[in-house]
């Protein structure tokens, strides 16, 4: 489940750069939000009356609520920073979570093992490379996804807290909810987006409505019953991978041998954290 929602978020880099071709980005994530809440509330009407006759049954609404404004934060901070970067590096970036979610965890009282903080390591010396410029000067895009990977943490650790304990269906609605209210306020506020410009971005809010927002979301919040949270963060960062991929083959975005170095090394720290799992070892 996990996996899929990966790759549903690092393919949908490239519509929320798409969207923003005509919108702004609080009005490209208020017609998504919209669209993936309309869709799970579908979802979760022809479910609500089998859901709720299920023993220990608990409703996910009011932890959703404080999942989705970690969401929001780390959301919109990840769409405005895409005007000054590009949809590949915005992946990678945004995947500093797996370094953040086993820290934060150790709060909260998990175990981490040495391979975490190695590939830790390695996941970091990667973000340099891919991130800071050989002048030491970063991009303002590249510094707010750095900011922003802290709120994606607090937001997969919020989920692991409540994913077992209430219903998930319900909680994934509410933290869409939470993020389409607050995105339409923030677009009236700061923005005037045109009934044109949301149909001529039809296709990028339909993609980044349904398959990231509707399904994706949803796909984390049930994965995340399932596993631990290092782990989950491990599993979600792949979408590093799809978002640079995909914006390559559309976009044609193209990165420099330093960058992709980077990149490299972010990817063989997700497979050293994970390497005790990938082994067959407990």
């Amino acid at each position: 489940m996990i996996l899929a929602a990966s790759f549903f978020w690092g393919t949908t880099f490239v519509a929320q750069m798409t969207g923003m071709e005509g919108l702004g980005p609080f009005s490209y994530a208020a017609s998504r939000f919209a669209l993936g809440f309309i869709f799970l509330v579908i979802v979760w009407l022809t479910q609500r009356k089998k859901r709720q006759r299920e023993q220990g049954y608990k409703s996910g609404f009011l932890a959703g609520v404080g999942s989705g404004l970690f969401m929001f934060v780390a959301s919109s901070m990840q769409q405005v920073s895409m005007l000054y970067t590009t949809a590949g590096k915005a992946a990678f970036i945004t995947c500093l979570y797996i370094i953040l979610v086993p820290l934060g965890a150790v709060l909260l009282g998990k175990l981490i093992r040495t391979e975490n903080w190695i590939g830790a390591f390695l996941a970091m010396v990667g973000l340099y490379l891919l991130a800071i410029h050989e002048d030491f000067s970063i991009q303002l895009g590249d510094f707010i996804l750095f900011i922003s990977a802290f709120f994606w943490a607090a937001q997969i650790l919020f989920i692991d807290k409540f994913a077992s304990k209430v219903d998930v269906l319900e909680l994934s609605v509410a933290q869409i909810f939470v993020c389409m209210t607050l995105s339409s306020l923030a677009m009236l506020i700061f923005e005037t987006p045109t009934i044109d410009a949301v149909s001529s971005a039809w296709f990028s809010i339909f993609y980044g409505g349904i398959m990231s927002a509707g399904v994706a979301f949803t796909l984390q919040v049930f994965g995340q019953k399932y596993t631990d949270p290092s782990t989950a963060a491990i599993v979600m960062s792949f979408e590093s991978i799809f978002g640079a991929v995909s914006s390559w083959i559309i976009l044609n975005e193209v990165m420099s041998g330093r960058e992709i170095f980077g990149c490299f090394l972010m990817f063989v720290g997700v497979l050293v954290t994970q390497s005790r799992t990938l082994l067959g070892r407990k």
